[in-house]
């Protein structure tokens, strides 16, 4: 490839496989099955399959209108907790953090104090450890974040907001305006470290204290 040529990434590059390498559980979880295919379609109707989603629950949960927390977890006092939520065996929501926008958090995850969670998915044993923001985002199993470390889900700073990853040698692109990170199995990201929108983080990933990773093209 010449010099300033870039190539487009298919959608199918990016769909069930990429997301199934990415998060080893992804397959077993209950949105494989949906039509959504691409990490980010599948966060935009994350509210929509959350109200479905609810009705299949046993009776393990409690349930009051579209919030449902399982009875093994634990939520402490000041949190607040905004529907469609699904919160998951043995988590812990930590006082002062806030969950909203269509959430579903799996067995043994945590969402520390002043951690803000929005409209994400949180695979097993994932973890936002305090003064967080994770925005529309997919967090793979085991997943840390430090203090302060946040996931961005929007470009405030550009007039067209639309997402555009490098990713394998190509540039992936969609016509929507709000994506965080599809972060891989076992990512370390450190403190205070900053996710900009549209990033595609591989399994082990690690970001280092007060990182920035950005893969949005330079041009």
């Amino acid at each position: 490839m010449q010099s300033g040529q870039r190539a487009v990434v298919r959608k199918a590059e990016v769909s069930l496989l990429s997301l199934t390498d990415h998060i080893a559980a992804w397959g077993d979880s209950p949105f494989a099955s949906g039509a959504a295919r691409e990490a980010w379609d599948v966060v935009g109707g994350l509210a929509d399959t959350m109200g479905r989603l609810l009705d299949t629950l046993d009776a393990g949960y409690a349930v009051a209108g579209d919030i449902a927390v399982h009875r093994t977890a634990r939520v402490e006092d000041g949190a607040v907790l905004k529907g469609p939520l699904i919160v998951g065996p043995d988590c812990l929501i930590a006082g002062g953090s806030l969950l909203r926008g269509g959430c579903w958090l799996d067995r043994g995850c945590t969402v520390g104090p002043g951690a803000e969670l929005k409209t994400s998915l949180l695979f097993r044993g994932a973890r936002l450890a305090h003064f967080n923001f994770v925005g529309d985002s997919i967090l793979g199993r085991d997943v840390n974040l430090e203090a302060g470390a946040v996931i961005a889900n929007h470009r405030n700073e550009l007039a067209d907001p639309r997402l555009r990853i490098a990713y394998r040698g190509g540039v992936i692109a969609a016509d929507i305006a709000k994506f965080g990170a599809l972060v891989g199995d076992g990512s370390r990201i450190g403190a205070n470290a900053v996710i900009a929108p549209g990033a595609i983080l591989s399994p082990g990933t690690v970001v280092p204290r007060l990182g920035l990773i950005d893969q949005r093209p330079m041009a």
